[in-house]
């Protein structure tokens, strides 16, 4: 299921590896798609919206 998060301060490279290992550890067949400019994190996985949001604030991002 493809969900949409806002997510404030992500900056860089090594930012959009940290949310994407954050969610792929989470659910290992999840797509992410990070938007740099836009603070735009696109995920297609079967896991709980909650769950996600949780795992990308444990990274030390805000999630809107």
């Amino acid at each position: 299921m493809d969900q949409c998060f806002e997510v404030q301060g992500m900056t860089c490279g090594h930012c959009v590896k940290a949310v994407t290992a954050a969610v792929t550890k989470l659910d290992p067949a999840a797509r992410v798609s990070v938007d740099l400019p836009s603070g735009r994190v696109e995920v297609d996985s079967t896991a709980a919206r909650d769950r996600i949001a949780a795992a990308i604030r444990d990274e030390g991002y805000t999630v809107a």
